[in-house]
């Protein structure tokens, strides 16, 4: 079946602002309405908050307030940063930030305001943004006008009493948290909302940002393997990480009892439940998807799962979890079983259409469990 063409604003901005080199994905109408699906219903607390910058600043030094880490993190210009100082300054009023408090670590998560809460930050520090080659610009407040008495000063040298009314300067917050379900979701859709920009994000660029720890650095380590780029048939990382969805499909459906539709939530509550995971779990993991992919490439050779036209996501992951769990007792005629199973009238049917749903996803993977290893 073809796509749908009345596709999410997202969606289509990553058709058009593909490269060459990125991932060809088969179009299925089911995967496109499950990448664009509606957020459940959640009960959530939003209460606003006045923090003073010098209380922001200090959370934001004692890691309290953690900022996406990704790379489009920070992209104001000096001028942009001054004219948001000079606005504390002289008493002008600044746009609020949103801050998603986590539950279990209480740290808060900056959805909305990184450009504004950053400027200030370095500002107080004394620099513009990161060290680059051993390296910081001292931020000097530029682009205001020349009679301001603020114009060309750090914050060291800005009056006593301007540095205190500075520090003193209040920013709304609104403090939003998770009531139920007990599992953070919430936090993927409204970066998903509010943090979107000019730039659109893809699916997986968000939870690159919202779950950012030691599970998406080890992803990203694992996505450069060469038998993992000779599946994909790609030697180029994708610019809109649908290598990395890929891989993260694979590892969570790997519990298939676990899945509930819509996928895109079900990836993003598996990376919520992921995101420090221990060394000897990363370990693991590593071990098996190397292996898989080597018996893989081994067995059925590069783009495997390119059945029709481009990957088929759907043959992907039953393929890969079931070869996944039988990695050490691969049968001889392995590619006869694989030829027969893409064949096969009810794994043809349950690749192509409504491909996200339970009973569809169960069906693909016991069929290709039984004709491949049975």
């Amino acid at each position: 079946m073809s796509a749908i063409i009345n596709t999410d604003a997202r969606l289509q901005f990553e058709r058009d602002n593909r490269a060459s080199s990125d991932l060809e994905l088969e179009p299925i109408t089911s995967e496109d309405e499950d990448y664009e699906s509606a957020p459940p219903e959640y009960e959530i607390s939003t209460y606003p908050a006045d923090f003073t910058l010098e209380v922001l600043y200090l959370k934001w030094k004692a890691g309290d307030i953690l900022i996406p880490i990704f790379q489009r993190s920070f992209v104001w210009k000096q001028v942009q940063a001054s004219k948001l100082i000079e606005s504390f300054l002289v008493g002008l009023p600044v746009p609020a930030v949103f801050l998603y408090s986590e539950r279990k670590s209480q740290n808060f998560f900056v959805i909305d305001g990184q450009q504004r809460l950053k400027s200030i930050f370095y500002f107080l520090e004394g620099f513009f943004g990161e060290e680059l080659q051993g390296q910081r610009r001292v931020f000097r407040l530029t682009g205001i006008s020349a009679e301001s008495r603020f114009s060309g000063k750090t914050f060291d040298e800005l009056r006593d009493e301007d540095k205190k009314r500075l520090k003193n300067s209040v920013l709304r917050a609104f403090i939003v948290q998770q009531l139920d379900p007990g599992d953070d979701t919430s936090m993927y859709h409204i970066f998903e909302r509010l943090n979107t920009g000019g730039t659109l994000l893809t699916n997986q660029e968000i939870r690159n940002c919202v779950y950012h720890g030691s599970f998406i650095e080890f992803i990203t380590r694992l996505n450069k393997e060469q038998s993992w780029r000779d599946i994909l048939g790609k030697e180029i990382l994708d610019t809109h990480k649908r290598d990395v969805e890929l891989l993260i499909r694979f590892f969570s459906m790997r519990d298939i009892s676990a899945y509930e539709k819509p996928m895109k939530d079900f990836l993003s509550r598996y990376m919520t439940k992921n995101k420090n995971p221990s060394k000897e779990a990363l370990n693991n993991s590593e071990q098996i998807f190397l292996k898989t992919c080597s018996q893989i490439v081994g067995a059925l050779g590069k783009k495997p799962f390119h059945i029709r036209a481009g990957l088929n996501a759907a043959v992907f992951d039953a393929v890969m979890v079931a070869f996944s769990n039988h990695i050490d007792v691969v049968p001889e005629d392995i590619k006869e079983r694989y030829e027969r199973l893409i064949v096969n009238k009810e794994f043809d049917d349950n690749t192509r259409q409504s491909t996200t749903d339970v009973d569809t996803v169960r069906k693909r993977f016991e069929k290709a469990n039984t004709i491949l290893f049975g």
